[in-house]
């Protein structure tokens, strides 16, 4: 409020904790591998209380092509130009992940009717950069938009990025400097304060597109290690090493610019590493939290992994949460000591793991007994948590239950057929404990043109898991 001449986002993150509470958020809506031949698209929910229009999606912004999958989301500008006045957070960078297409979406003429401002064709992608399946995108401080891909145009795999130009959208071609390039990506995180970028590593395209095969981890064709950029060179300098079939997916580095460590999340190992400098300046890794998996009868393996899909940090970097897709909790986590976290919080929301359903769990060193279904305004809800995005405030966490179309056909059937859906859990800040909010519920299965899977949250102001602060 001091600022003069303020650009988009807060000047801190405890600023940012004291912004306004959201009343809209959007998400991307994916028909690939749901049997419907209809565009992906963008929705805008009313998350507002006060609305007459709560819980609804208000608007639906259809692509103009099929089987994209939409997937993560960013901003054209964000808390890395606070101090630039001519920035503005009015485009949302809407990759697609197999298609390759890059969508620019205006949000900044109507925030709650948005429009296509731009499509990046692939092959711009494929021409300039020799990459494709972009999918972490996060604006920096320069202007310009920096984006992580999976792999090349052949679909296998490569750690590679692209660069957007912040005002005309034009691939300016790679970020990265050298031949040096890890043989695989997902997400990332940058901490120009320690002069790092951070990777993580999900499989190769062509592997994972259609479905997840565990012979494919022994054969390596999924991560395993957090990648060490040199921000100011763009030069990939170092591997952390978490353990083969790890595959590290969400990385996210605590909020405060000067924080030399963050957290980590392995879908497969169910571990969270917490990775950090060192005294001689390079960057190591420590596990922290282990769900250990369950011994089970009735599913593909003996062996269900919790399959930790998303993690987040609140924004004064005190708590830590994250999802088990397969085992259907989300928990939360007291980080004040972030090489010993407190489990403060946790509550189940589906799962393979539910009672009267397929699955008998036969040994667990965890739960005494199978978790019940969970059932919300008389709905079953199928799948399980996977999303997750925080308000300002740290009060609302808000979930969706689809990782991605091909794996969610392979392991919730249901939900394909059903639809996700969006809910909301209400968080205690200062004991911690999580609690589902009864009266929220967004069903995609309701959609007008049939069952879709709602993936990723943004809020319009911006939100703990796209802002970076330089």
């Amino acid at each position: 409020a001091k600022c003069r001449a303020c650009g988009p986002g807060y000047a801190t993150p405890l600023d940012a904790m004291k912004g306004p509470r959201e009343e809209i958020v959007y998400l991307p809506c994916i028909y690939r591998n749901t049997g419907i031949e209809k565009p992906d698209y963008l929705a805008t929910v009313d998350v507002d209380p006060k609305s007459p229009h709560y819980c609804q999606v208000i608007h639906r912004l259809p692509m103009p092509n099929l089987k994209d999958e939409l997937h993560h989301s960013g901003w054209n500008a964000c808390s890395s130009c606070f101090g630039d006045a001519t920035k503005k957070r009015n485009r949302l960078i809407l990759p697609s992940l197999i298609s390759s297409r890059i969508y620019v979406v205006d949000v900044g003429t109507d925030l709650r009717a948005p429009r296509i401002h731009k499509v990046v064709e692939p092959v711009e992608l494929f021409w300039k950069g020799n990459v494709a399946n972009p999918h972490t995108s996060h604006c920096l401080g320069s202007g310009d938009i920096l984006i992580s891909c999976l792999g090349d145009p052949s679909g296998n795999g490569k750690g590679g990025f692209i660069l957007l130009d912040g005002e005309t959208f034009e691939v300016k071609g790679n970020w990265e400097n050298g031949e040096k390039v890890p043989p695989l990506g997902y997400d990332f995180w940058y901490q120009p304060r320690h002069n790092v970028l951070m990777s993580t590593e999900w499989g190769a395209p062509k592997v994972l597109a259609d479905g997840f095969n565990p012979a494919d981890v022994a054969r390596g064709h999924y991560g395993s290690r957090i990648n060490v950029w040199d921000w100011s060179t763009h030069t990939y300098i170092q591997a952390v090493d978490l353990g083969q079939g790890s595959i590290p997916l969400e990385i996210r580095f605590l909020h405060n610019p000067d924080a030399a460590e963050g957290f980590v999340g392995c879908a497969l190992s169910g571990a969270v590493h917490r990775f950090y400098k060192t005294e001689k300046g390079d960057w190591a890794a420590e596990k922290v939290i282990e769900v250990p998996s369950k011994k089970v009868q009735g599913w593909v393996l003996p062996d269900m992994p919790g399959l930790i899909t998303d993690i987040l940090i609140s924004l004064d970097d005190r708590f830590l949460y994250f999802s088990n897709w397969l085992h259907g909790d989300i928990r939360q986590y007291d980080i004040s000591n972030t090489r010993q976290p407190k489990l403060v919080g946790q509550v189940f929301l589906g799962g393979s793991i539910t009672k009267g359903g397929p699955v008998t769990v036969v040994e667990d060193k965890e739960l005494q007994c199978q978790p019940e279904p969970f059932v919300i305004k008389g709905k079953r809800v199928p799948g399980g948590p996977q999303m997750i995005q925080l308000s300002l405030d740290g009060k609302r966490l808000y979930v969706t239950s689809s990782l991605y179309s091909g794996w969610d056909k392979q392991f919730y059937p249901d939900l394909v057929k059903e639809g996700s859906v969006m809910l909301q859990i209400d968080v205690d800040t200062e004991r911690g404990g999580l609690k589902v909010n009864k009266n929220f519920l967004v069903d995609f299965g309701k959609e007008p043109d049939g069952p879709v899977l709602a993936h990723e949250i943004r809020y319009p102001g911006g939100d703990c898991t796209s802002d970076i602060w330089m």
